[in-house]
């Protein structure tokens, strides 16, 4: 587990970028879904299929994101015990 989380979280501002993106397509289906509702009604579809794929797009990001962080907390643990196993057998 430890292995997938530092390959999805490798690269924090990568994954920031990519949910940014994923952010701003939603955002633009959802301009045109309201586009739709008061012009031709295939706005409304194509808006549908925008967000779809921009929360896919979103989500990847997002689990990029919280891969690193995850990943530092556990790595910072394993860490600290080392640590403090190091420093009971020094006294």
């Amino acid at each position: 587990m430890n292995n997938l989380l530092a390959f999805l979280g490798q690269d924090p501002r990568r994954s920031l970028a990519i949910f940014l993106r994923g952010l701003g397509l939603f955002v633009f289906g959802l301009l045109c879904i309201a586009l739709g509702y008061y012009y031709h009604h295939l706005w409304q579809l194509v808006g549908l299929v925008v967000i779809a794929l921009a929360s896919i797009i979103a989500i990847w990001g997002y689990v990029g994101i919280f891969a690193n962080r995850w990943f530092t907390i556990l790595n910072r643990t394993q860490v600290n015990q080392s640590l403090s196993a190091k420093n009971d057998k020094d006294n």
